[in-house]
């Protein structure tokens, strides 16, 4: 997987983590890959409805040693 950009959302509480992932991935071209790291674990459901309901593709979403990753293609 080619990633585009990173955006780290680490010690960010809800809603900034979804937040800063529409501001990061309004700087990318469509079918880009944005990896998100974040640890608050409520982004575990807002970026998922976030990504669905924005159009764009939730390619991968794991947990690492309380790290939270999504990769995210732009619509």
């Amino acid at each position: 997987m080619n990633i585009t950009k990173t955006l780290d959302a680490k010690g960010l509480a809800c809603p900034m983590p979804v937040v800063r992932t529409k501001k990061a991935i309004d700087t990318i071209n469509s079918g880009d890959v944005l990896e998100v790291i974040a640890t608050d674990k409520g982004a575990l459901s807002d970026i998922p409805a976030w990504t669905e309901s924005g159009g764009h593709t939730l390619l991968e979403q794991k947990e690492e040693d309380e790290l939270l990753y999504f990769y995210i293609q732009k619509a």
